[in-house]
């Protein structure tokens, strides 16, 4: 997947908590602005940001992918008279890590006076909503959902707990599963496992793959398998798949089965994903123990997971409600974002800097 598009999605996902953060103070001026209307900071300038994170990024994608030698016709390897540079991964990416930072609290700190409007050369970024999380009942922190207007995708920033939803060895009776039975539910109340006609949770008989394991069930499924078929569900041990809110799915109009691209910014990996599994409500930022393992995140369903950085985009309305092979998830995930980063490739989002076309269609593995 393209290295660029995870700065690019950084950018408009900034900017669009910029604009939200704008139109929160013009909305609720403090006092002081409301007795000197003239005391507001006058925007900021970012491209010199701008540039040097990019370049940073630049840095870091090169240390990635050095150049290879190349071969004459005759198989000899072609030298050069320059000297490669010293490969320092690490400390570049915490240089492009420091650069990304500085480039956030530049934006955030630009005086917004409005809703980002359609025209060239200005930020086209719109926050949907800013979604609750919370934690034993009270308000954690808001997650601002972004979109870029005219299109259906949107995209967040989050961490990422671990599901292993959906995997036939996730939940036992005797919590000996990969993951904590008591993320699975309650007795009356069991959300993450297949149940009966009673609301009994299905124990797998000797022909299933883990006899005396629960079925574990997720909301995208294969309707054509019975209820106690294993197999009916998405292992969260081998697809990548992201998990959402019920409500917000619905209200941003995604559902099961669409897909989507997840990038971890700390590392530079990303992936192609399908949204598999429907999350609490006042909770974000879930995935699988395979798109966990395909972001060089911790996949143990008990203790992995990641803090912070971790940038989801989703496509809503691209799948048919049905699940889908890894092969087909990473070329429906890759025509999306293709089609997607064409389609605003000329778009301006950080300091009403146009994005350059070469920057965004560089190719890397």
């Amino acid at each position: 997947m393209r290295r660029n598009v995870i700065l690019f999605v950084a950018a408009i996902f900034l900017c669009s908590s910029g604009v939200a953060r704008g139109e929160q103070a013009s909305a609720t001026p403090t006092p002081s602005q409301a007795g000197n209307p003239t005391s507001a900071n006058p925007a900021r300038d970012c491209t010199t940001d701008f540039d040097t994170s990019h370049e940073a990024g630049r840095t870091a994608d090169r240390d990635l992918h050095p150049p290879q030698a190349q071969s004459d016709p005759v198989g000899e390897s072609q030298t050069t008279d320059a000297v490669p540079a010293p490969v320092n991964l690490e400390h570049d990416m915490k240089i492009l890590e420091q650069r990304q930072s500085v480039l956030a609290q530049c934006i955030l700190a630009t005086d917004v006076q409005g809703p980002a409007e359609d025209s060239e050369g200005a930020c086209v970024g719109q926050l949907l909503l800013n979604f609750e999380m919370r934690h034993d009942g009270e308000p954690e922190r808001d997650i601002p959902i972004g979109r870029l207007s005219g299109s259906a995708a949107f995209f967040y920033e989050s961490g990422m707990t671990i599901d292993a939803d959906g995997a036939p060895n996730a939940y036992h009776p005797d919590n000996t599963g990969l993951d904590d039975l008591a993320n699975a539910g309650t007795p009356g109340r069991w959300e993450g496992l297949a149940k009966d006609a009673d609301g009994e949770p299905i124990i797998q008989g000797p022909n299933d793959p883990f006899p005396g394991y629960y079925v574990s069930a997720t909301a995208l499924a294969d309707r054509s398998k019975p209820a106690n078929d294993p197999t009916r569900y998405v292992d969260a041990s081998k697809i990548p798949f992201v998990v959402l809110p019920g409500g917000m799915a619905r209200q941003l109009g995604a559902r099961p089965g669409d897909f989507a691209a997840v990038f971890n910014q700390r590392n530079g990996k990303s992936s192609y994903a399908i949204f598999g599994d429907v999350g609490p409500y006042d909770r974000i930022g879930e995935g699988s123990m395979a798109l966990a393992e395909n972001l060089g995140i911790r996949s143990d369903a008990r203790n992995g997971g990641a803090r912070r950085g971790i940038l989801y985009l989703v496509f809503p309305g691209s799948g048919n409600g049905r699940p889908r092979t890894v092969e087909e998830i990473n070329a429906e995930g890759q025509k999306l974002v293709q089609a997607w980063e064409g389609s605003i490739s000329q778009v301006a989002c950080m300091a009403q800097q146009p994005v350059r076309g070469s920057e965004v269609n560089q190719v890397v593995n």
